[in-house]
């Protein structure tokens, strides 16, 4: 297999970067390379940017407003504008959203309370680089772990995401309030997703499940064809 370049940025209350760092390798064979916040730059020739779960910067104001702003943050936007695919879980998802790069916002849950167990997800969407390995309308479980992640968009967004395909995964049941039970969008380009559920920590069976290893083996596949 050919190198896959991968970067995983960390910001302050990042608490998923290594498990995400760790099933990008096991995947790819290629150790991603670790950023941290306050970098200005990334490593050249990216194939792949991650932004992990946790609770950046406290999760203070808007869970993931402040980290949108980190200096790091300049050099992904930029890069995703060339093509590069991002993908943003979790406190990711949040950060994608504050930094314009997917519409909506992730508000605090229905209910008020922390969510933390297996969901059963739809994959809605399966021409994505990173929904390929998966068959439309298939039904798989991840692991949940979120406050503030409760997705919100007007009517008129959620509309534009159902025509175009944008909704690549569904909850299968109400987790958390999100609006039509979106657990995952994808912007116009289709390269950049944000997502609740933890495809990192369901890679094998030791896990618990293992149906998060085809999101990250579709994207090496996708990447290291293309």
């Amino acid at each position: 297999m050919m190198s896959f370049r991968a970067a995983v940025i960390t910001f302050p209350g990042s608490n998923c970067d290594r498990d995400m760092a760790d099933a990008l390798e096991k995947v790819s064979g290629s150790t991603p390379f670790r950023v941290w916040h306050g970098d200005a730059e990334l490593p050249d020739h990216l194939d792949f940017i991650a932004l992990p779960g946790g609770f950046s910067y406290g999760d203070y104001l808007r869970s993931g407003a402040m980290a949108a702003r980190s200096p790091i943050m300049r050099a992904v936007i930029a890069a995703a504008a060339r093509g590069v695919p991002v993908l943003g879980v979790c406190n990711g998802f949040q950060v994608l959203t504050e930094a314009g790069l997917l519409p909506g916002a992730l508000m605090r849950n229905a209910g008020i309370r922390f969510v933390c167990r297996d969901v059963a997800l739809v994959v809605e969407n399966n021409q994505s680089l990173f929904t390929a390995g998966y068959s439309q309308g298939q039904r798989i479980t991840l692991p949940v772990a979120h406050h503030d992640g409760n997705f919100f968009a007007d009517e008129a967004t959620l509309d534009r995401l159902e025509g175009e395909g944008r909704v690549a995964l569904r909850y299968g049941e109400p987790v958390n309030g999100s609006a039509r039970n979106i657990a995952g969008v994808l912007n116009s380009a289709g390269n950049v997703l944000g997502m609740m559920p933890h495809p990192e920590r369901a890679i094998e069976p030791a896990h618990g499940g293992s149906d998060g290893r085809a999101l990250f083996a579709s994207a090496v596949r996708g990447l290291v064809q293309a």
